[in-house]
């Protein structure tokens, strides 16, 4: 099963790059339609910016031992959910590094995942929807949203480097195409979901699939103008 898995996910390799490549235009596009206006939405930029304000006083150690921690979490994150067996994770004691082990072949998805999915923004979604179904949402909890969409910011940028082995393995064209979509696509979510929680999330997706058919028309149009 898990080999059979993997085949599928490497089927899907290029074909998912180029859907993101194509939904880079929406996934601009959809952030016209949050307004900046309300208060889980300014609540949502005062921890974004707040984030900022607390990395320049944080100590660099700290701060490195936190990315490798996620960045590793997130490959067996993955590892687990293609149904590879973790063996192990490791950060190394001087902060240059960590790694983690598994059973089985890899696949793309595992080797690119920190790059694109924030982990800890999930986990503070799946803490807010506990939360909130057993009490009232506030803006404290959208200052979190907003500070953990800093963090992924912040760590994605700063492992994408000429020096990280992992790109080379899934190949820079490849990256090239699909992690600014696949970052758009994931801002965009936590920031859907920070104004209607799950029906936010899937509201946007449905707006970016309204985007890109809009795109589509668009462009069919200007082509038939031409010829």
């Amino acid at each position: 099963m898990q080999r059979l898995l993997n085949k599928f996910i490497e089927l899907c390799k290029w074909p998912v790059a180029l859907y993101m490549l194509f939904s880079l235009p929406a996934f601009v596009q959809s952030f016209h339609y949050f307004k900046i206006s309300t208060i889980p939405n300014m609540a949502m930029i005062g921890g974004f910016l707040g984030f900022f304000i607390i990395r320049g006083f944080m100590d660099q150690d700290s701060k490195s031992m936190m990315e490798i921690a996620a960045h590793e979490m997130t490959h067996a994150f993955f590892a687990f959910l293609t149904l590879h067996k973790v063996k192990s994770l490791r950060v190394n004691p001087d902060n240059d590094g960590g790694a983690m082990s598994f059973e089985g072949p890899s696949n793309w998805l595992i080797i690119i995942s920190p790059y694109f999915f924030p982990l800890f923004g999930m986990c503070v979604m799946l803490g807010i929807s506990i939360y909130t179904h057993y009490f009232s949402s506030n803006f404290i909890l959208n200052l979190i949203m907003g500070f953990f969409i800093g963090y992924h910011i912040d760590a994605v940028t700063s492992q994408i480097h000429d020096k990280q082995t992992d790109l080379p393995k899934v190949s820079y064209k490849f990256c090239w195409l699909f992690l600014p979509g696949a970052n758009l696509w994931s801002i965009g979510s936590m920031a859907a979901f920070n104004s209607r929680g799950w029906d936010g999330f899937w509201m946007y997706q449905k707006l970016i699939s309204m985007l890109n058919d809009k795109n589509i028309s668009m462009v069919k149009y200007y082509l038939s103008q031409i010829f």
